[in-house]
């Protein structure tokens, strides 16, 4: 009896790096892979999209076009090459006007792109028919989403079989245009049998010949036994990465599958050899990047709070950046209490940062005491139809802090009435800042706000983590666990404030890496022989006085988005003085009394840690 051949679409490259590396890879140093892939006869791409749009101009300081434009060249013509779209959202957090959607599509299908998978993260099918529409009128392939996740246990009246075959219905309903239909697990925890349940109800209900795609990860550690159940469902694709970008937070290995189908009727015809080497480029390729290590472990706790694959080492990352790794197991916990207030939003981007963001706050400043503004709005309907109605406490809670009411309102006519989203204002911004005017930098613009100006003034920073191979070894074990990492954490201070000649001076050790006043050097540290202390910097207590003075105190950690004030300034309780970005989040420092600013101890891009003094007022 002849066997089902299996299609796959390789995600190594767009997930597999947005689950390892918090998508921060440099695009030259990838591309050999790529075309080891194509050697290996893989001709399905994940190319782009999702998280891997921003954060190149974010963190690579390069430009995601010219990224498709060289996996379009190294793939070559007929590598059918597949980025994500967000819906409204695009590629951002931050839902888009009708404007910005079309020119989404547009520019993809420009820039070498064959098809979009696109989804809604609340599954609200009106944010899906816009964004539909574009992406086949642009002429690309259109993927449309259902996205699925488990609840936390005890949760019920969503996502369940039921629940998907309603939101399928309402996609059919609404006559979307579409070549394929994905069934998407973010974050790996819907359950095997759910999963065959749900695509089961699928394939009765979409036209003969429909294409079924299921993607999932490793994450809860079921994504194999979801995978055939998908397949044994009826579906016709699913999606598999290569290491080192896979398992984990990742999508399980094709070789892994492979092996899990042998005897089945399945069959993935791949040539297993040519695979193998496509892996040993592809790691050589990864050698010097930082590799998490809680990107290569299953997480247990997962099912209870459903964290992507793709979010966990982007938060985990960042995390770093800020050197409170040690708080990443209290976060994530508090996660299960943030989804079931939340309204069973499927833990996928943007919702599962929502989510980490509100699960943040309620670590490091007190439960619900500071509602995350993506997360208030969220609860408040701004993105959307929630599968069921958030907890009226939180909702009423969300519009007193954040000053807003409730809407039922469409997020897209919410957005083309708002004046300051959209193409002109995008222009506006670009002619002020003394920037070219094209599609690309509207777009830049549009989607990545200062950050993409920042990009195209030449200034963006980056932040891509690698080892040094020829440093000393580190006592931070890459096979060490994320718990280990936290205890390794506690053990001893790593942040301290050193004052010199009366000036302070922040320094925070993480391996061999500290950062000093924001700037991050690699270090060795080691006794000198035959010498005491005296060897040492000589350090000063503070002369200086500052007793007439208030001092303004970093609440959290994080790096310094915008500077509002300067010396000189007056300002009135609660004016704010600086904005913080953390976790993705612009958090105003307010003044605490009426005065002049004296002084700003940092400047744009500065890292801070909680506790630190960001100003003083006299």
């Amino acid at each position: 009896m002849s066997k089902k051949q299996v299609k796959f679409m390789c995600t190594a490259f767009r997930d597999g790096f947005q689950s390892v590396y918090g998508s921060r890879v440099f695009t030259k140093d990838f591309l050999p892979a790529v075309e080891a892939a194509c050697d290996a006869g893989i001709d399905w791409f994940e190319a782009g999209g999702g998280a891997r749009f921003q954060s190149l101009y974010f963190y690579c300081n390069e430009d995601a076009f010219a990224m498709m434009d060289a996996f379009r060249a190294t793939a070559g013509k007929d590598a059918n090459l597949q980025t994500l779209a967000r819906g409204v959202n695009v590629v951002g957090l931050e839902s888009q006007p009708s404007d910005i959607i079309k020119l989404h599509a547009d520019l993809f299908k420009k820039h070498g792109i064959t098809s979009i998978r696109n989804f809604d993260a609340l599954n609200d099918v009106n944010n899906l028919i816009y964004s539909g529409q574009c992406i086949v009128d642009a002429g690309l392939k259109h993927q449309v989403c259902v996205t699925l996740m488990e609840l936390p246990p005890g949760c019920e009246g969503a996502h369940d079989a039921s629940f998907y075959a309603r939101t399928l219905r309402q996609i059919l309903d609404a006559e979307i245009p579409f070549d394929s239909v994905c069934f998407k697990d973010a974050s790996g925890t819907a359950v095997p049998s759910k999963v065959y349940e749900t695509i089961k109800a699928a394939r009765k209900m979409l036209p003969e010949g429909t294409f079924i795609h299921f993607h999932t990860h490793e994450t809860a550690g079921v994504s194999v036994l979801a995978n055939k159940a998908a397949l044994d469902a009826g579906a016709d694709a699913i999606d598999l990465s290569m290491a080192p970008c896979s398992g984990g937070t990742c999508q399980p290995d094709i070789l892994v599958m492979w092996h899990a189908l042998r005897g089945s009727e399945y069959d993935l015809n791949v040539n297993l050899d040519k695979v193998r080497e496509a892996e040993a480029v592809f790691k050589d390729c990864m050698s010097d990047y930082f590799l998490p290590p809680e990107a290569t472990a299953v997480e247990p706790l997962i099912p209870w709070s459903p964290m992507p694959g793709g979010a966990l080492t982007s938060n985990t990352q960042m995390l770093r950046d800020n050197n409170i790794m040690d708080k990443y197991p209290e976060i994530i916990a508090a996660m299960s209490d943030v989804v079931r207030k939340g309204g069973y939003g499927t833990s996928v981007t943007p919702v599962s940062q929502f989510y980490f963001q509100q699960a943040f706050n309620n670590v490091m400043v007190g439960p619900w005491k500071k509602i995350a503004e993506p997360y208030g709005k969220m609860v408040l309907g701004y993105f959307g139809k929630t599968p069921v109605e958030p907890d009226p406490e939180i909702v009423a809670l969300a519009s007193q802090q954040l000053n807003l009411q409730p809407t039922t309102q469409k997020v897209l006519e919410l957005n083309d009435a708002d004046p300051d989203k959209g193409i002109e204002p995008a222009k506006a911004l670009l002619e002020e800042e003394g920037l070219r005017i094209t599609d690309e930098n509207i777009f830049i613009a549009a989607t990545c706000k200062e950050k993409g100006i920042r990009y195209l003034h030449g200034k963006a920073e980056v932040g891509v983590r690698k080892i040094d191979k020829g440093a000393p070894p580190v006592a931070q074990s890459a096979q060490s666990t994320a718990s280990e990492d936290a205890s390794s954490a506690k053990q001893g201070p790593s942040e301290y404030t050193v004052t010199i000649n009366g000036e302070d001076f922040f320094m925070a050790f993480e391996g061999d890496m500290v950062t000093v006043d924001g700037k991050v050097y690699r270090v060795a540290l080691r006794p000198e022989e035959g010498k005491g202390n005296e060897g040492g910097a000589k350090i000063e207590p503070s002369t200086a006085s500052e007793a007439n003075r208030t001092q303004v105190i970093a609440q959290m950690p994080g790096v310094v988005f915008k500077v509002i004030v300067g010396p000189g300034d007056k300002v009135r309780e609660g004016d704010p003085i600086l904005i913080l970005e953390a976790m993705k989040m612009e958090m105003e420092v307010s003044s605490p009394v009426n005065g002049t600013i004296a002084e700003i101890r940092f400047h744009v891009g500065d890292k801070v840690a909680t506790g630190q003094v960001l100003a003083t007022i006299q």
